[in-house]
């Protein structure tokens, strides 16, 4: 079963929160600010945060900067997976990423099923790995951001968290492209 290995260090990551939204400010980024906060409670270092409007160019130009920005590990998106037309967020960076997580996706339903029953599948979480950085696109709302957070991404962003974790996996992210067999 998990576990957190108080003999391991704590190792901060830093990590960029991207709204996607046609009507949200960071006056009103309920679900911005819920990432925001739990980051930086955990002891990351939130490295940026933006809001784009549902546009796949914008969600894909914005995303892909922070995946080259050597400071971010780690990037989260909210909003945009669900059916409607302006929802684009999972077609805008699923074209990005190196390797899909499908394994996020599945325990993202199981953690949100618990809580909303069948209204989870009215979500198109995902996640990936692009250019040696983590990506998630969690739904818009604030009770998606915690149980993506405090059911997932809390404890597999933790390097003490065992019996494996994402931060001792991340410099070896990009092992293909430094052997040349990208």
């Amino acid at each position: 079963m998990s576990r957190i290995d108080d003999t391991r260090p704590f190792v901060p990551v830093g990590i960029a929160v991207l709204t996607v939204s046609d009507t949200r400010s960071l006056a009103d980024d309920r679900s911005g600010d819920t990432l925001a906060a739990r980051i930086e409670a955990a002891g990351h270092r939130l490295e940026a945060r933006s809001i784009v409007p549902d546009d796949k160019q914008a969600i894909f130009d914005q995303v892909k900067a922070w995946t080259l920005d050597g400071r971010v590990d780690v990037v989260i998106t909210t909003g945009g997976t669900g059916f409607t037309g302006r929802d684009v967020t999972p077609e805008a960076l699923e074209p990005l990423f190196e390797k899909r997580m499908d394994g996020f996706s599945e325990v993202f339903h199981r953690i949100s099923y618990d809580k909303i029953g069948t209204s989870t599948i009215q979500s198109r979480a995902t996640g990936g790995v692009a250019n040696a950085t983590f990506i998630f696109v969690l739904p818009g709302s604030p009770g998606a951001c915690k149980d993506a957070w405090d059911g997932i991404l809390k404890l597999q962003l933790d390097y003490r968290h065992m019996p494996c974790n994402f931060v001792e996996i991340m410099p070896r992210l990009d092992e293909h492209l430094r052997r040349g067999n990208g």
